[in-house]
């Protein structure tokens, strides 16, 4: 059995702040199983299967949400490390990274909490930081704003495909980690980079005006066609 700890804070308030994010992959994970949230004193639990294939019968996995607000997370799920007889190797937390842009993602083992509070109450209560975090980015604040009204605030219009997009992975990318482990959910997530790219330049020069299009009848060469 595997604990995936998705952090974020309750209540609508917090709902769409950048905050949550965590919380939004937990509750893509549970929506895939067509599953749903148990509410418990301190956390939202859902018990469930992934990597089912004919014949195989998946690893069993405890998703958390803590109710105790992000400073106090390790209230919630150290106890049900405890409970289930888990140790820090069967730990995910799911966490927002203010230190890396936006739509960077990272999962990695151990380390220091690195500011975040939800992160460095688990490292206090658990007395380890040999556990895994799928951390997934959310920039620094604006010159001039504060860090901590930055992770609270909500997502920009222009912000939320790439979020969409973003929150997708780290839920395949939870999966991964629960499934065949740290190691290869790393190789095949470390690298996204979903952050928007700026738009090529003008082409000049002998080639200036030559339209490229893309032709299935063409044979060879890439399949493109110059005209």
């Amino acid at each position: 059995m595997k604990l995936i700890a998705a952090l974020g804070n309750p209540g609508e308030k917090y709902a769409q702040t950048r905050h949550n994010v965590g919380w939004l992959v937990a509750d893509e994970l549970v929506r895939r199983a067509g599953a749903g949230w148990r509410k418990q004193p301190e956390a939202e639990t859902c018990e469930l299967r992934l990597g089912q294939a004919v014949g195989q019968p998946g690893e069993k996995v405890l998703l958390v949400k803590p109710l105790t607000y992000m400073n106090a997370s390790g209230r919630a799920v150290v106890p049900l490390l405890t409970y289930y007889r888990l140790d820090a190797t069967d730990l995910l937390v799911v966490q927002d990274d203010l230190d890396s842009p936006f739509g960077l993602m990272k999962l990695k083992l151990g380390g220091r909490h690195g500011g975040q509070n939800g992160v460095r109450d688990i490292i206090r209560l658990l007395g380890t930081q040999d556990f895994a975090r799928l951390k997934l980015g959310i920039s620094r604040p604006p010159a001039g704003r504060d860090p901590a009204d930055w992770v609270l605030s909500k997502w920009a219009e222009e912000e939320r495909t790439p979020l969409g997009q973003l929150v997708g992975l780290g839920a395949d990318a939870a999966g991964v980690w629960a499934t065949q482990g740290l190691e290869a959910a790393q190789g095949r997530y470390n690298s996204t980079d979903l952050r928007p790219r700026p738009p090529a330049p003008p082409v000049t020069g002998p080639n200036e005006g030559v339209t490229v299009s893309m032709d299935s009848d063409v044979e060879e060469r890439g399949n493109v066609q110059i005209k």
